[in-house]
């Protein structure tokens, strides 16, 4: 709204007492959902007057008029007339917007749709909208169709262009779940997809989708196209809100929000229902695996997508192109004359074949981020079961090289930041949300190997057999007439085109995770060697020591994904020692992983790792001669540069700064201090912690600090089943070593050799510890 001191839509200049006095007298002409009928009325004179000076287009007026023809027990056609005329107004200036990429206009002028909704037409909309179902007669009045897409479009040109008109709908609940009754109609589906999409989008609290009537046959009732479109709205219902700036996304801040909200989120309520509704994740596979048809050439179908990314950038408005060419094809010789407006451009030509894939594209985004979401909520074990059983995965595997990643990409992107929200174009968006579904599938997950076909099953089997190691549990429970089929499976499709990626590419973060996420969970000897065998190592070294790489999230992709393809294998470690053959390559190595420990620490905890493994294996001829000549395996050897890692990987967090991503750190430096206490030493550590301190001239700081992030840890990880077993999986550590070696470096008694207590100075004790809280 217009504040004292700006232009003023009443004057055209600036706001004065006289015109806040106008002002009044119009708000108070204005009677909320009650239209013009009432209250007092400007003259008639006065009206034009203004409407001249303030340029209002005779809005006032045709509101009016409106009010008066859409009155209870009316036949609504002078209703729709009057309305045609506003939409008109309100329709161009909603599309200036949206070519002008929303870019606001000068202060000085307001929106058509401001003067609009300032008299009162936006809540004379929504009553007419909801006007059946507030009447008390047992045949309920039938609006037309195309006067309830009128009323949609209007609301939601003046979302376009007026934001207030957005939130003062989505603060409206009743109004919101009214709209999802009108979907039930095909003929007004699209416009109120369009307007409830919008609304949510800025709506504060989530809304709760069993609060809609017969939710469950209202989706039984889509077809496939409209479910599809369903899913850009269940998008925003079913992920958890963003917690907003960085200090919120702190483990303390969540706990601490955790401790407020023990009961369901609205968003695990939300998933809950929708797995409730039959048939519902069976619909989206066969959505997310739907082939497409390509009715042209590959080179002139990538031309005429480069010429219609040049305005179109949303999903709404394919809609509407797509649902104007299915109309065209549904027109018989007879109604040639219909489309005469049509005939001579080139949209009638083109956009059936053109955008078909591009359309489909679309709409498997929206329906692979809701299989994704639901992957990672607390029913996900139930999503798998069921994703398997609908063959999601073998389904794209056969989508992978047609449609998924074709051959010829629309145009070599450069990289961007890794945002789960990039919208670069639907093609890059349909690839990164494809990878983070294969990510959420496999992580920690015996369902990995349905990422397989039978030829490779068959070789995991053999590499164990060679090996004389035993097959893992999910290896031997996976149900092969669930795996993929073709000559290769989705995870060696994947490692093919990610050998081939350009190094800028926005995905090689994105396909580094998706493959990481295979090898995580318990470790495997088979899944490490069918990877290495493909050549996966040398790719990953190429990318962090050759290819001058300066992505800090690629880097630590690719540190994460070398972290699990190395742990406990010795086959890895003789290889890697193999690539990095001269010094100067061991340097670079060594100086990326320095350059950031936070993204590299999860790669030293595997190094450190397999080294007290190996050291455990002295019988071995092979482990014993890789040892002496892995120069890797021989820098972290020496004691001075563990303990160089662990005081840096102590001293670069706190407890108000741990976050999801680098509370790693900490769990590394726990890993190196379990092992040197299960050898002994860790007094010899402790001691090594102090007197650096001190030589830093900060006595009582580094222990102080640790001190309390493992105070920290015990309330995180005690009471998360599932972080616990990761933790015990990746480290192959009981995690009741894990509890009580932190038990143990918590100990009050000063004169244990293994309390970190007994190292800090009486004057330095518990320096910070009132301003926790956990």
């Amino acid at each position: 709204m217009a504040t004292l001191g700006s232009e003023s839509p009443w004057t055209g200049g600036k706001q004065s007492s006289r015109n806040g006095n106008i002002i009044a007298k119009i708000r108070q002409s204005q009677i909320v959902g009650q239209g013009f009928s009432r209250g007092t009325q400007l003259p008639e004179a006065l009206l034009q007057e203004r409407d001249k000076r303030a340029k209002w287009h005779g809005i006032p007026k045709l509101l009016q008029k409106l009010h008066e023809s859409s009155h209870p027990n009316s036949d609504l056609s002078h209703t729709h007339s009057v309305l045609k005329e506003l939409s008109s107004l309100l329709s161009m200036e909603a599309m200036s917007f949206v070519t002008e990429d929303r870019k606001s206009a000068q202060e000085s002028i307001f929106p058509i749709t401001y003067t609009f909704d300032l008299f009162g037409g936006v809540d004379l909309l929504v009553e007419i909208l909801m006007r059946p179902t507030l009447t008390m007669q047992k045949k309920k009045p039938k609006m037309n169709d195309d006067l309830v897409n009128d009323c949609l479009s209007v609301l939601y040109n003046c979302c376009i262009c007026t934001e207030g008109v957005t939130k003062s709908l989505a603060a409206r609940e009743y109004f919101v779940l009214f709209l999802f009754t009108l979907m039930t109609n095909k003929k007004t589906f699209l416009q109120t997809a369009t307007l409830i999409e919008d609304i949510l989008g800025v709506k504060k609290a989530m809304i709760q989708l069993e609060g809609i009537a017969n939710l469950s046959g209202l989706v039984q009732s889509f077809d496939q196209q409209q479910l599809a479109n369903f899913c850009r709205i269940l998008s925003i219902t079913v992920s958890e809100p963003d917690m907003g700036n960085d200090e919120k996304h702190t483990l303390l801040a969540k706990n601490a929000q955790q401790k407020q909200n023990a009961s369901l989120s609205h968003a695990e309520v939300n998933q809950m229902t929708l797995l409730n509704i039959p048939g519902f994740i069976e619909r989206l596979c066969k959505l997310a695996t739907r082939k497409v048809s390509e009715a042209t050439g590959t080179s002139n179908f990538l031309q005429e997508l480069e010429d219609w990314y040049t305005w179109l950038d949303n999903a709404l408005v394919l809609d509407a192109l797509m649902q104007m060419a299915t109309e065209e094809a549904e027109h018989t010789s007879t109604e040639l004359s219909d489309e005469s407006s049509l005939a001579t451009s080139p949209l009638r030509h083109r956009l059936p074949q053109s955008m078909k894939i591009v359309h489909e594209i679309m709409y498997k985004v929206e329906v692979l981020y809701v299989l994704c979401v639901l992957l990672m909520g607390s029913h996900r074990n139930q999503v798998h079961k069921m994703l398997a059983e609908f063959r999601l995965i073998p389904g794209l595997n056969n989508l992978f090289d047609k449609l998924i990643w074709r051959k010829y990409t629309l145009s070599n992107h450069v990289a961007h930041g890794q945002n789960e929200n990039c919208d670069c174009s639907p093609e890059i968006s349909f690839k990164i949300q494809f990878l983070r579904l294969l990510q959420s599938f496999s992580d920690h997950h015996e369902n990995k190997y349905l990422l397989l076909n039978s030829q490779e099953l068959n070789e995991l089997s053999a590499i164990s057999l060679k090996a004389n190691i035993p097959e893992v549990e999910a290896f031997v429970n996976t149900d092969r007439s669930l795996v993929c089929d073709g000559k290769k499976g989705l995870l060696t499709r994947l490692l093919t085109v990610m050998k081939k990626e350009p190094q800028d590419s926005s995905f090689r973060f994105w396909q580094a995770r998706a493959v990481e996420s295979f090898l995580r969970g318990a470790t495997s000897y088979a899944d490490q060697m069918f990877l290495l065998k493909r050549g996966l190592l040398e790719h990953i070294l190429f990318c962090i020591i050759d290819s001058g790489c300066k992505s800090k999230d690629v880097l630590q992709s690719y540190f994460d994904l070398l972290g699990e393809l190395m742990k406990f294998n010795i086959d890895t470690f003789k290889r890697f020692n193999k690539y990095v053959s001269t010094d100067d390559k061991f340097q670079t190595f060594m100086t990326q992983i320095n350059s950031s420990l936070v993204d590299s620490n999860m790669l030293v905890r595997c190094i450190i790792l397999s080294l007290d493994r190996f050291e455990s294996q002295t019988e071995d001829v092979k482990v014993v001669e890789v040892l002496s000549e892995c120069c890797l395996l021989s820098f972290l050897a020496r004691v001075e540069n563990r303990l160089s890692f662990l005081f840096r990987l102590v001293n670069i967090i706190n407890v108000q700064t741990l976050t999801q991503e680098n509370v790693s750190c900490l769990n590394t430096s726990l890993v190196v201090l379990m092992l040197a206490r299960r050898r002994g030493k860790l007094p010899f550590y402790l001691k090594a912690l102090r007197e650096k301190e001190h030589a830093e001239k900060y006595p009582g700081c580094l222990l102080n600090n640790f001190h309390n992030l493992l105070c920290f840890w015990q309330c995180h990880y005690l009471n998360k089943d599932k972080d616990s077993t990761c933790l015990e999986n990746s480290s192959c550590i009981p995690f009741s070593y894990w509890k009580e070696t932190v038990s143990v470096l918590l100990g009050s008694d000063r004169t244990s050799l293994c309390a970190i207590a007994s190292y800090i100075d009486e004057p330095f004790m518990d320096l910070d510890r009132d301003l926790l809280e956990y």
